[in-house]
């Protein structure tokens, strides 16, 4: 057996590097850091094993290492690609667009329909027709009889203008075909047939007849277009359409409607109606309709 020579520090120095290096490949394999010592000095010394697996040996377990000292990996150039594709390949929600407004809903040749149109070209079929549903215009000045909804919103209407300082009062609502005669021959003998086409119906071609206009008044002007500016006249100009109601013959209109600028006369479409025409922007019926205008009888 040969003897070594060395010194016993020498010695030791040389076997702890060989440990060590041992140690790395034994940690990797599972075995404790104290046991490898061990293992490999064949000694159960405490001071070896301790100087052995002190951090000044150079081994750190792999768990003490900080999760968060480790860098996430950065995405490959393929998978920033297949990213990309994935995103732009994704289909943007569809909106469906909103059904556009059915002109179509009500008749605008039965009489009984509140979206009915009458005008010099388009007289009331039967000519004596008079509404089933005829009521008093209660809590509104002025007293007239409408058509039940048209009452109603003519009722929501007045409040509302009230409460903003612009009320009004009825001069006149539902007429039938022999007050429509009456009048109409007064006018005449008045001013002249020329003259009464362009501001009275005759008979059988009044809205009135419908149960759906409604003439009103206030400061002092009745069926005078002064009414315009008037509180109650500025009111219904604005506000009369999100009650249901249009002015039927508006200013520069009397080539399409036949009747010069009446903004006294309100004329009861109901509120999607009306609403729909002030959002277009349409003035008159016979435009919403594509009716032919009626300047003229015939």
């Amino acid at each position: 057996m040969r003897v070594s020579r060395e010194p016993v520090y020498v010695y030791r120095r040389r076997r702890l590097g060989a440990t060590v290096a041992v140690m790395v490949v034994g940690t990797l394999a599972g075995f404790g850091s104290a046991e490898l010592a061990s293992r490999v000095l064949g000694t159960d010394e405490p001071a070896v094993a301790a100087l052995v697996t002190s951090p000044a040996a150079g081994t750190t377990p792999a768990s003490s290492t900080p999760a968060s000292s480790t860098p996430d990996p950065s995405p490959t150039p393929e998978a920033t690609a297949e990213a990309t594709v994935s995103a732009a390949a994704t289909p943007e929600p569809s909106t469906t667009p909103e059904p556009a407004f059915d002109l179509a809903a009500f008749s605008v040749d039965d009489p009984d329909s509140p979206w009915v149109v009458v005008n010099k070209r388009r007289p009331l079929d039967p000519a004596d027709y008079a509404p089933a549903d005829l009521v008093d215009v209660t809590g509104v000045p002025g007293g007239a009889t409408m058509r039940e909804e048209a009452a109603a919103a003519m009722q929501g209407l007045y409040r509302a203008a009230e409460e903003a300082g612009a009320a009004f009062s009825i001069t006149t609502g539902y007429r039938d075909r022999g007050l429509q005669q009456y009048l109409y021959d007064g006018y005449v003998a008045e001013s002249g047939k020329d003259a009464a086409d362009r501001f009275s119906a005759r008979p059988g071609y009044s809205e009135h007849q419908t149960g759906l206009a409604v003439d009103i008044r206030a400061g002092g002007c009745e069926l005078q277009q002064c009414f315009a500016d008037t509180a109650a006249g500025l009111y219904v100009a604005e506000h009369a359409w999100e009650h249901g109601f249009i002015i039927r013959y508006p200013e520069g209109a009397e080539d399409v409607t036949g009747y010069i600028y009446e903004p006294w006369h309100l004329r009861y479409v109901g509120a999607r109606l009306a609403a729909h025409m002030h959002e277009e922007g349409i003035a008159t019926l016979e435009e919403l309709f594509s009716l032919k205008a009626a300047p003229e009888y015939g």
